[in-house]
């Protein structure tokens, strides 16, 4: 080699030592910025909406469970009352018919009482 192409070759090689040097500092001179894509005030407000929505739900769920168990209540007491009111009205009708002036004169009559100028009145009209 000439001493020429030797000077050039070691030219080149400082050339490319000065180039790494400088791409060195430059790498070590950048800060890099480390973006998140959450930060922790946002994610303690999605905690927080999160645990609210959960217990929202489960109040909901149980109020309306409630309610339904109450409507079940209330329509068995409808059920049962009803069934009470039929019975009152039969048992209503049944003292009609047996406070019936003509059947209890039937009934004095064969048990042999003698009913002279009296005049018959329904036991309802007497109870009340």
């Amino acid at each position: 080699m000439s001493a020429s192409g030797a000077r050039e070759w070691q030219q080149s090689v400082s050339d490319y030592a000065n180039v790494d040097r400088q791409v060195t500092q430059r790498k070590q001179t950048k800060v890099y910025v480390n973006h998140r894509w959450v930060t922790p005030g946002e994610k303690f407000l999605y905690v927080v909406f999160g645990l609210f929505v959960t217990i929202a739900c489960a109040y909901t769920i149980h109020f309306s469970s409630s309610l339904d168990t109450m409507n079940r209540d209330m329509q068995q007491l409808e059920g049962q009352i009803t069934k009470q009111q039929t019975k009152n009205e039969n048992l209503t009708y049944q003292v009609k018919e047996l406070s019936n002036p003509d059947r209890i004169l039937s009934i004095a009559k064969e048990n042999g009482l003698k009913i002279q100028n009296t005049e018959v009145k329904q036991t309802a009209e007497l109870i009340e």
